[in-house]
């Protein structure tokens, strides 16, 4: 169905004064502290001492910027922009500042002489804009510290957003990185039904830091056939006039895309139906100085920076400086800051504006996520520890509910790298798909469920993931990312860029919570016995926990039922990193909802039912976290109470790590106060606590509470190989037997007793060698164990 026309569109000769405004700010903003509009003679006190920010991709940026928003006002269609060159700010602010949403968000920045001076200083300035895209900068869903992650961003946002163009620009030094080559696979994801589009443009202006790019050693040939191979129909942008040839790839880009939708909208059926997208070839540094120091700068590495570095200092630098900033004639662009009636011709009314788009704002998208009532999903508990089922099957159950409950408003999507089979949630797949598009044997499709409307995206590119889910998220959607534990890492470095996004958030004036990011880690360390030592590893509880506690939440549920209460909360909230570790074998279940949603909601509790002796004043407390930890921490209780029943026992579960925090700096907001704290662990007895992930962890979140040396943390100590599974608690002392022996060396004035117990613990873990060694198996007492009241 076509746009309809709402105003006039701006001609070429517009869109060109446009862009000089454009080019000018942006460099404005690198080099001066003052005299932003040059109304006197440039002299070293006008420029910044600190020169930052990134010329050289700007003047592209900006010419996509100018073409989209003659799209934008000739159609009324809806456009948002993903910028992957994150460094060049200058000019997003530059465009922010002429369509007047910089002074939306920020009152001191108006459209006038001042408000453009106190742009201009403020960029790369304390308490100003970096010199990278941040929350900071409205219009923007996307950190732009690091490159790899704007396409799958991008793809993200158009998912179940069907009135919704994204635009992307990749710079080609970002589309070297690995998480970039598999983006571009988003095509094969995206339905022309019930999603968006996604317009890359893939920035060719030929340079990194100081050497040409792949992209840019690449034939018009080679890139055309690169793409054509992936999906896309390429176009080359380039030539002497590269404003008229923007004018008219824009166009053919935007008609392909309507022309794409509005057959699949009708009816057709579109197979590798080749989504439009943009080569752009510019000079590094596009209408920049020809030389500087008798060196060639536009169109080479040199360009890529700040060209004229020492413009503060030497006459050379500051001649070439003000010469480049006047050839844009600033005088006829602007009238007392405010940009002239030709420049504003060429920007989008209201919420059309790059950036003002309502989807950049996700917070204003988000409907709530309905979600099944929890009681109808409550796991009977046939006493404690005789029900034994997988906690991640039950999660699919009701996960497939989340899905169906969430059919119509369509904001709710899974992302996983091809593993929620694996995971034993294929439940969800009764209510969804798989989604994919590219056409398949028709018993395949049907094998594997794949619809081109599906809301499960499966692909094994743990970035890509990520990325779908970063963009679905910002554009006010909810979403869960389940992942094998071992290899979420992988992401660790675009979690650690997610994190710093949400801080900066939250320091940010204009915005509010989105939909919290939630993980949901599978195949965990302690039931990866079968694919050995490679598949072992638990340390993105350690990455989170280095993360600002304003941001972070860790669970470890230790059934089914407190899963389910724990995901039920996690896809409800806002603005956070949520972290939940679980696991798809059958195990004992301990706790009837009602318990797991006291339980979650206190975050640690003492297991009466588990304790023994004088609870209320006991000689050891054996404390756990994690579903494996626990069973092994009750399996110990018990042994303790067998052969020492006289020795009084306090068991604890913690199923919020952050309850622990003792604040090396501010305590996280979960944290238990010292009585809560002193009421569950004591203030002086000895605690065995036996932890999923590394021990480091527990003394990193404890190390302020009183008395901390009396934590004795078990957890894993980079001890495995393919082995059983319980000998992968005995390779890392996390076994039943460890923990008995150590509460029985722990617990004051008992050494005598203790003796001949530990003896037996030694000798138990002796026989496991043997056994296993025999028979490649665990000892039927372990394999049989239960627990019995």
């Amino acid at each position: 169905m076509p746009d309809q026309t709402v105003a006039a569109p701006p001609t070429l000769d517009q869109l060109r004064q446009y862009l000089r405004a454009a080019n000018y700010l942006a460099a404005a903003q690198i080099y001066l502290k003052d005299n932003a509009l040059l109304t006197e003679p440039l002299r070293f006190e006008h420029v910044k001492d600190r020169l930052l920010g990134h010329w050289g991709t700007s003047p592209g940026i900006n010419l996509v910027w100018t073409h989209l928003n003659r799209l934008i006002i000739e159609h009324d269609a809806s456009v948002m922009l993903v910028t992957g060159p994150g460094h060049g700010a200058p000019a997003n602010l530059a465009n922010l500042y002429l369509e007047g949403s910089i002074g939306h968000s920020y009152e001191q920045y108006p459209a006038n002489a001042e408000g453009l001076s106190r742009l201009v200083r403020d960029f790369s300035w304390p308490g100003g804009f970096p010199s990278h895209l941040n929350p900071q900068v409205p219009g923007t869903i996307h950190e732009g510290g690091e490159l790899g992650y704007a396409l799958a961003t991008a793809f993200g946002a158009a998912l179940d957003n069907p009135g919704l163009i994204v635009a992307c620009i990749v710079g080609d030094g970002e589309a070297e990185t690995g998480p970039t080559a598999t983006a571009w696979h988003g095509l094969k994801y995206l339905d022309p039904v019930t999603s968006g589009a996604v317009l890359p443009i893939l920035h060719l202006n030929g340079f990194k830091i100081s050497s040409p790019t792949i992209f840019s050693t690449m034939t018009d040939d080679e890139l055309t056939e690169l793409f054509r191979g992936y999906g896309w129909a390429p176009r080359i942008v380039d030539g002497d006039d590269l404003d008229a040839a923007m004018f008219d790839a824009a166009e053919w880009a935007y008609q392909g895309i309507r022309a794409i939708q509005d057959r699949a909208r009708g009816g057709e059926t579109v197979e590798r139906p080749g989504w439009p997208m943009l080569i752009l070839r510019s000079p590094k540094g596009w209408t920049g100085p020809d030389e500087v120091d008798g060196q060639p700068v536009e169109g080479r590495y040199r360009a890529h920076q700040v060209p004229a570095a020492k413009a503060a200092s030497d006459e050379g630098h500051l001649k070439a400086l003000e010469d480049w900033l006047r050839s844009y004639q600033p005088e006829t662009l602007f009238e007392n800051g405010e940009p002239m009636a030709d420049i504003q011709a060429c920007i989008p009314e209201g919420d059309r504006r790059l950036g003002m788009n309502p989807h950049t704002c996700g917070w204003t998208q988000m409907q709530p996520l309905a979600t099944p009532p929890l009681a109808d999903f409550a796991m009977a508990i046939d006493g404690r520890g005789s029900t034994v089922t997988s906690a991640l099957q039950h999660a699919g159950t009701w996960l497939r509910e989340v899905m169906e409950h969430s059919a119509g408003d369509r904001n709710f999507r899974i992302v996983c790298p091809d593993e929620m089979s694996s995971n034993l949630l294929g439940d969800v797949f009764e209510a969804t798909g798989r989604a994919y598009t590219w056409p398949v044997a028709p018993e395949l499709a049907q094998d594997s469920v794949l619809r081109p409307d599906g809301r499960v995206m499966e692909i094994l590119s743990e970035h890509t993931c990520q990325g779908w889910l970063q963009g679905y998220l910002q554009t006010g959607r909810y979403g869960l990312f389940p992942c094998y534990e071992a290899f979420v890492e992988i992401v660790d470095s675009m979690v650690n860029q997610y994190a710093k996004w949400l801080k900066m958030s939250q320091e940010s004036p204009f915005r509010q919570p989105v939909p919290s990011l939630t993980y949901l880690l599978t195949s965990d360390t302690w039931r990866q016995d079968h694919n050995g030592y490679s598949h072992q590893g638990p340390g993105f509880i350690n990455a989170l926990l280095n993360k600002k506690g304003s941001i972070t939440r860790i669970y470890l549920p230790p059934d089914a039922n407190t899963l389910v209460s724990t995901l039920d909360h996690c896809l409800q909230s806002t603005g956070y990193i949520n972290l939940v570790v679980a696991t798809k074998q059958p195990l004992p279940q301990w706790l009837t909802m009602d318990e797991a949603i006291r339980h979650c909601d206190a975050g640690a509790s003492v297991w009466e039912w588990a304790s023994h002796g004088d609870v209320a004043n006991p000689d050891v407390v054996i404390a756990s976290a994690g579903n494996i930890p626990t069973i092994e921490a009750l399996a110990a209780a018990r042994l303790l109470r067998e052969h020492l029943p006289e020795l009084s026992v306090r068991v604890v579960n913690v199923v919020d790590l952050l309850v622990l925090d003792s604040g090396g700096g501010p305590r996280h907001p979960h944290s238990l106060g010292e009585e809560e704290f002193a009421s569950i662990f004591t203030t002086d007895k000895p605690v065995i606590f036996n932890f999923h992930g590394y021990p480091t962890a527990i003394h990193q979140l404890i190390y302020r509470r009183p008395n901390p040396g009396r934590f004795h943390v078990r957890g894993y100590i980079e001890e495995g190989t393919t082995t059983t599974p319980f000998d992968m608690l005995v390779r890392n002392h996390t076994s039943r037997y460890h923990l008995a022996r150590e509460a029985l060396r722990r617990a004051p004035g008992i050494a005598s007793r203790a003796a001949p117990i530990i003896d037996l613990l030694n000798g138990k873990l002796r026989e496991h060698e043997t056994y296993i060694t025999r028979h490649g198996v665990d000892m039927p007492e372990i394999r049989d164990w239960k627990w019995t009241e």
